[in-house]
């Protein structure tokens, strides 16, 4: 499971997404702005260092705090105040806030006033919010978060209503006892490692106290404070489940003890599983008063039935006579289960729409893409859970022999086994009593007047009973055969858990259609005297073939038309980050009029950004963009598009 986790890991994307900033990035303003506004998708919860205006020697010029700006939707924006008289070059603005559903979101852009110029700014060393070893800790803490979840409920259920006697069982305890020590253990970790893992720092943050207070101070904070209040009630029912209740005699108490437990164990149920939709997707976006209630339910069903499916299968794998899962149990949690998954289904079908927002958000996303392998996945655990239905229908059909038979049959006749102990205490007597004498010979014989004899007895008749009892559940076909199902219904739950997991911390797919719909350069400040101008925006995906190949160019030529064009050119791995290569080049060429290539000389900004002003387009026309990328002596590709400058 951990193994999986760790090999399909990916950094985690916020949901609130940068769609204007003002100044525009990249763009060239005539006269110094006051301040620097940026506007977001949605809500970003701000900090003293959330945004950072560094001038081209690297120093910064930001004045005060950053802050929300005033007016409609004011909390999805960030402004601060620039230092009066600042002079002309390239500004270059880092932020990181986080968003509404607790992810952190970082980046950094540039303009410039009067012109561009060269700047010694180097963000390469930066920290970058929800990456590095913290974000891959807190998203194993996660998962164990769902595991530990899915185990104390569906352990609770299973056992409270399909198989109360079952309670009584060790195995039985032991998976919801580990259930709440693994959220309990998996809490207190995502409680540490918050503040490290939204701030883009080490983990040596994990046990800052302030870092601690201001974790506690945010919504996500107190969600898992919340958590483990909550989890100490929870430890509260298991006592009384596993104690009075399982130990409990007397029908009319255990109803009424029945009846306690259930209204305590769904409130505490339902209060564990609103602490991940009170911080997390379902608290932002459309509908929100809608959503979160439907996410409760929908974690709750997964829960109830995956948890179930895992306390179901130790129960049919179980020995002892005592331990065998009863037929009716097995039919009652059928029925359980095919509720949960009918609601499952439903409420995963409303969260997946208000999601995604389009068909194609499927494709173009990566939370699209991984939406579609959970969709897969649930098809293909529905498809096994049908055959163990149908298992289940037949468990207990077929009349089962009784263990002296089962052991007649395979060989080992039971009178024969039951015997052996009579057999070998006549022995026993007969050589001692010729030997030693019959005083030797009563002490060894009996039992009960050797108690290390009598225990081995003891042993010796439990470790029968313990294998005709094995021989009797497998002599059912059925249940051999729901066993088997069962048995890859959990496995397939343990990965579609992981992609549950990888889709929390991914950017829902309308965040990012929204992003690419709405991200348009705006106006720039400083007193009126200059407009963003028009601009083309070209996403380049290349692969080189060598070690650390694949990346994304991001270019933006400003304004598109011809005569004098500023160009930017950006570098980023497939996680997101700016990465910087041995050689990077640039041509222009428009076939239609046979002019070109035309040879772009880039300048180096900072790291994963080049810049080119004063790029003369000397016709309008459908031009074809090249560009090269080099990451190695021998790594090398061209990747071209087609570009429209205006007249």
């Amino acid at each position: 499971m951990l193994a999986l986790l760790l090999g399909v890991a990916a950094p985690a994307s916020a949901h609130a997404a940068l769609i204007r900033t003002d100044p525009a990035d990249g763009s060239v303003v005539q006269s110094a702005p006051q301040r620097v506004v940026l506007t977001f998708s949605e809500g970003v919860l701000l900090s003293a260092d959330s945004l950072r205006v560094l001038d081209p020697q690297g120093k910064d010029v930001a004045v005060g705090k950053p802050q929300h700006d005033s007016g409609k939707d004011s909390g999805s924006t960030a402004t601060v105040g620039l230092r009066p008289g600042i002079g002309n070059g390239t500004y270059t603005v880092a932020w990181k806030a986080v968003s509404q559903d607790s992810h952190p979101v970082a980046g950094a852009f540039t303009f410039s006033v009067g012109a561009a110029s060269k700047t010694s700014v180097d963000l390469s060393g930066a920290a970058a919010a929800g990456g590095g070893a913290a974000s891959t800790l807190y998203g194993i803490a996660r998962y164990f978060a769902y595991a530990g979840f899915a185990l104390l409920v569906g352990s609770a259920v299973f056992l409270s209503v399909c198989w109360p006697r079952g309670a009584l069982l060790r195995p039985m305890r032991r998976i919801a006892a580990g259930g709440w020590a693994t959220l309990v253990a998996a809490t207190i970790a995502l409680l540490m490692l918050r503040g490290p893992y939204a701030n883009g720092t080490g983990l040596g943050d994990a046990v800052d106290p302030d870092v601690m207070r201001a974790v506690l101070e945010t919504r996500p904070g107190a969600a898992l404070v919340s958590r483990l209040l909550l989890l100490a009630a929870a430890a509260v029912f298991l006592a009384v489940l596993f104690g009075s209740y399982a130990k409990r005699e007397d029908p009319e108490e255990r109803a009424d003890l029945a009846w306690g437990l259930g209204i305590g164990g769904t409130v505490v149920a339902i209060g564990i599983a609103a602490t991940w939709a009170m911080a997390e997707h379902a608290s932002v976006g459309i509908q929100r008063q809608v959503a979160m209630p439907v996410d409760i339910v929908h974690l709750l069903s997964m829960a109830v039935w995956l948890g179930g499916l895992i306390t179901l299968l130790t129960a049919l794998f179980a020995r002892s006579t005592a331990g065998t899962v009863e037929p009716y149990a097995v039919r009652r949690f059928s029925l359980i289960a095919l509720t949960a998954v009918t609601t499952l289904i439903g409420t995963g079908t409303y969260q997946a729409w208000r999601q995604m927002g389009s068909w194609a958000a499927f494709f173009d996303t990566h939370y699209g893409q991984l939406l579609f392998i959970k969709i897969w996945l649930v098809c293909a655990l529905v498809g096994v859970a049908w055959f163990s239905r149908r298992w289940t229908r037949e468990l207990g059909v077929t009349p089962v022999a009784r263990p002296e038979a089962v052991a007649s049959a395979v060989g080992a006749p039971a009178a024969a086994s039951a015997g052996t102990g009579s057999g070998t205490t006549s022995g026993t007597r007969s050589s001692t009593a010729s030997g030693t004498g019959s005083g030797t010979a009563s002490g060894t014989g009996s039992g009960s007047d050797d108690p290390a004899r009598a225990a081995q007895l003891r042993r010796q008749q439990d470790a029968r009973d313990s294998a005709n009892a094995k021989k009797v559940r497998d002599a059912d076909p059925a249940r051999n055969r729901l066993r088997r199902s069962v048995l890859i219904e959990v496995g397939i739950a343990v990965v579609l858990l992981t992609v549950t997991t990888m889709l929390t911390g991914s950017q829902p797919g309308r965040a990012a259609e929204e992003q690419k719909d709405l991200k348009a350069p705006s106006a720039a400040t400083g007193g009126g005297n200059a407009t963003a101008p028009t601009e083309v925006v070209l996403s380049i995906p290349y692969d080189t073939g060598g070690p650390n190949g694949k990346g994304t160019a991001g270019l933006t030529v400003s304004p598109a038309r011809s005569g004098a064009n500023e160009v930017h050119l950006f570098l980023s791995t497939p996680a997101g980050s700016s990465v910087d290569v041995p050689e990077v080049r640039l041509q222009f060429t428009l076939p239609a009029k046979k002019i070109g290539p035309i040879d772009v000389p880039l300048q180096h900004l900072t790291v994963g950004h080049w810049t080119a002003a004063g790029v003369q387009l000397p016709l309008p026309g459908a031009w074809q963009v090249a560009v090269t990328v080099r990451t190695s002596d021998i790594d090398e590709v061209t990747e071209t598009r087609n570009m429209q400058v205006n007249p």
